[in-house]
């Protein structure tokens, strides 16, 4: 299916640079498993990021980036409290819980986001053996929900946490879309706001596939390229990973993505909040737009413009932007959105 929608921005393509940059150390050979120049190059960008004490670890896919960066903070008796609408929650079929052995405690929330007040009700059992013990907040920036923390938001539960001897994750696979939300660099809303492990993302802002882990504290990560190796996440052939962060954190390409993806979410807002019919349900500060229109409409719609439902009994939808939707893909979709409703 070569349908354009708004099902995801993980059915987006590659950016051509990306691929280019891919392309462009094709060539010859290398040191495999990350001993290789390109590697050095990628994680040299990302500590200029987050600073130099930072430690960056390479991996395929966002799951197991988040699983494998908690699985460096806890033990298998510790509890990670997330949003019920956490990605580890929902759509990681149980290996947070599988490969960490921690319980997963999840908080309901309106908007995806989780308060300090929200988080409390699984602040108990400490020091009971019949318990899990907290020890770690993950929270999603932007979130599953398409809205985005402040600086504030983040710093009122890191502060939180830390107090109470817990840390805090971030999965951050739409990190891009967050920090032009909020205008500011990555490094203000993470390790400046008090994260302690970030899952950062590219797959969904333009890169073919490859995340980063990212420890703020060096002796976090002390054995963690033993854990990657025995989670299947070290690359042999790590430069074409590698190559694609370059590329992505050069010459603001991961800015120019996430601007634009957030700008055509932006536009679709705008566009279907004058139709008749559709209730926007989320604030929209990132690359996703949620809403509600007739159930009835809904198959119809999709058999044009690919979409998910996102809560069958309220009839809500989700609809994704990413870096390579056209203004006329929004167009096209809300003229037919307004034909099928009037």
């Amino acid at each position: 299916m070569n349908k354009r929608g708004f099902a995801s921005d993980n059915n987006a393509g590659v950016h051509p640079d990306i691929m280019n940059a891919i392309q462009n150390v094709n060539e010859g050979h290398t040191i495999a498993y990350g001993d290789d120049p390109y590697t050095e190059e990628a994680i040299s960008l990302i500590k200029q990021i987050f600073g130099p004490e930072s430690e960056v670890f390479f991996v395929f896919i966002g799951t197991a980036a988040n699983v494998l960066g908690l699985d460096a903070i806890t033990r298998s008796y510790n509890s990670i409290i997330c949003s019920e609408t956490a990605h580890i929650h929902v759509d990681e079929c149980g290996a947070p819980e599988k490969f960490t052995g921690c319980k997963l405690l999840s908080v309901e929330t309106q908007d995806g986001k989780l308060t300090v007040e929200g988080i409390k009700k699984h602040m108990h059992g400490f020091g009971f053996e019949h318990h899990a013990q907290p020890g770690v907040i993950s929270i999603t920036q932007a979130s599953e929900m398409g809205t985005v923390y402040t600086v504030e938001e983040i710093r009122k539960i890191t502060d939180f946490a830390h107090q109470n001897g817990l840390m805090v994750h971030m999965d951050g696979a739409r990190i891009s879309n967050a920090a032009v939300s909020l205008n500011k660099d990555f490094k203000e809303f993470t390790t400046r706001a008090g994260i302690d492990v970030l899952s950062f993302g590219g797959t969904k802002n333009g890169m073919m596939y490859g995340e980063a882990v990212v420890f703020f504290d060096k002796d976090l990560a002390h054995d963690f390229k033993y854990r990657r190796k025995q989670g299947m996440q070290l690359a042999s052939k790590m430069r074409f990973i590698s190559a694609q962060f370059t590329a992505f954190l050069s010459n603001d390409l991961w800015k120019k993505n996430a601007e634009h993806a957030n700008r055509m979410a932006k536009l679709l807002e705008k566009e279907v909040s004058s139709i008749p019919g559709v209730q926007i349900t989320q604030k929209v500060e990132a690359n996703g737009v949620f809403a509600i229109i007739p159930e009835n409409l809904i198959p119809v719609l999709q058999e044009e413009y690919f979409f998910y439902v996102w809560d069958e009994e309220k009839s809500e939808v989700r609809w994704m932007t990413s870096f390579d939707t056209r203004e006329e893909d929004v167009h096209g979709f809300c003229r037919l959105l307004r034909e099928k409703l009037t």
